[in-house]
């Protein structure tokens, strides 16, 4: 490995070259640090025929930066899609990574609340392991953004700007790069927005000794602590209550809550102890506190899903129209001309019940072979389940793929990671990865798997090993 430091990036997501550009032209500019870019590609890193766990970003050349390189990892709790450092040595969770970003593609044109409020969650989080991080809201909008940007996203933007939170990839108005100058200003702020009539509101009144604000937490029917957006919302209005100078009760009114639903690990809870938030009517228990932040993933599915997605577009002329790695944010559907589309959640029967419209992790695209693959992703232990899942692609089949690609035929098939295993015995799994990094393909695994693999082990027979 050289003697340089290397830009460190770990994430949750599967990593996409139109945000790692974004990220590392970000970090050059921010430190002075000139470079060449060309296309970027992510290359799994081998030793000996076996997968490192490491990924290296091709494409950006400076003498400045050693290499860089991508590892996935998975959060405690509430954790930001990405973390990066620079640095010689692979980062531990004690290190102090120069920034968290959390990357988004919702915008007000499809949800006027998820897209600015659901994720602030993190940042607020955050600020407790990493307090002087550089946190950034990163939009990757792959559908065309609202004109102008509703009272609630002007809100949330403010409320990120006074947390020390940035926006990049779309355009702000200078209202809502303007960080609130008083509690007083928040108030009032928020007063101006006309709530729907089928929600409970978010108000926010100051009494001389506490501050209530209204907001519902219990989601939809199941009276469980999981509302996210009003999760994000209510965070985040009490963190800049708090950044602004107010030392007294916060108290959530109209929560919905019950007592028995309230546990000491839930993200919320996490939070409440920190801002001091109480519950109108309840006892918030105390938090068992994680030590680290966040750790390397070592035994989830998506380290063979996202494998799979990332050899197959760096090695073949294969590519990805849906994705949802376990854990990971769910894309939207792509058609053959390029647009996008998303998935409905329901599908209904003649009679009109409505019932899930299953999805896979991945699905692939083998334009040389004319194939779409249906992708199914589990752990070794749970294989069986993911067989058993493969006869649920029906309405995704006929409703959109069938739609959109009338000339190809549909595979599907199970990618699974663990175990010590090194062969495969099931015929609908075409490709294990297990502990060791030892990539497998099964007897009926898709040509474009073939390819993928091979062409990546030729690539590092005849390029130096770098990490």
């Amino acid at each position: 490995m050289t003697s340089q430091k290397n830009l460190w990036i770990l994430t949750e997501e599967r990593p996409k070259t139109s945000i790692l550009q974004t990220i590392i032209g970000r970090f050059c500019n921010d430190y002075n640090i000139g470079f060449f870019a060309n296309p970027l590609r992510i290359i799994p890193l081998i030793n000996n025929e076996k997968f490192t766990f490491t990924y290296q970003v091709l494409g950006i050349n400076s003498p400045n930066i050693g290499n860089i390189y991508i590892k996935i990892v998975s959060g405690y709790s509430s954790f930001v899609d990405f973390l990066v450092y620079f640095q010689k040595d692979q980062p531990i969770p004690t290190d102090i990574p120069l920034y968290a970003i959390e990357e988004t593609k919702t915008d007000d044109s499809e949800s006027r609340n998820t897209g600015v409020y659901q994720r602030c969650t993190k940042f607020v989080y955050i600020d407790y392991f990493y307090s002087h991080v550089k946190k950034i809201m990163l939009y990757d909008l792959q559908i065309t953004q609202k004109a102008s940007p509703t009272k609630t996203n002007i809100f949330g933007s403010r409320l990120l700007a006074t947390c020390g939170v940035e926006v990049l990839g779309k355009v702000q108005t200078a209202e809502q790069e303007q960080a609130f100058n008083s509690i007083d200003e928040l108030i009032q702020c928020k007063k101006d927005i006309k709530a729907h009539t089928r929600n409970v509101p978010i108000d926010i009144t100051k009494h001389a000794e506490h501050i209530e604000v209204s907001g519902r937490l219990r989601k939809g029917k199941t009276n469980t602590l999981s509302y996210d957006p009003n999760i994000g919302a209510l965070t985040i209005i009490a963190k800049a209550l708090r950044v602004l100078g107010w030392d007294k009760d916060i108290i959530i009114t109209k929560h919905e809550l019950a007592q028995e639903v309230l546990t000491n690990r839930n993200k919320f809870i996490y939070i409440a102890n920190r801002l001091d938030i109480k519950l109108q009517g309840l006892e918030i228990p105390q938090n068992v506190e994680h030590r680290d932040y966040w750790r390397y993933e070592e035994k989830g599915e998506k380290l063979a899903t996202i494998f799979i997605h990332l050899v197959v577009e760096s090695f073949t002329k294969g590519y990805s129209i849906f994705e949802n790695h376990a854990g990971c944010g769910k894309s939207y559907f792509k058609k053959s001309n390029g647009d996008v589309r998303p998935l409905v959640k329901y599908s209904y029967e003649n009679n009109g019940k409505r019932k899930i419209a299953h999805i896979p992790d991945l699905i692939l695209v083998d334009m040389e072979r004319l194939e779409v693959i249906n992708i199914e992703g589990k752990t070794y232990a749970n294989r069986s389940n993911g067989i058993n899942e493969l006869l649920n692609y029906d309405f995704i089949d006929s409703e959109y793929i069938k739609q959109e690609y009338p000339d190809y035929s549909i595979k599907r098939t199970v990618v699974v990671y663990g175990s010590d295993e090194e062969e495969i015995m099931e015929t609908k799994i075409s490709f294990m990865l297990n502990k060791k990094g030892k990539m497998v393909l099964g007897i009926q695994a898709p040509q474009l798997f073939h390819q993928a693999i091979s062409n990546l082990l030729h690539y590092w027979k005849r390029t130096p090993y770098l990490h």
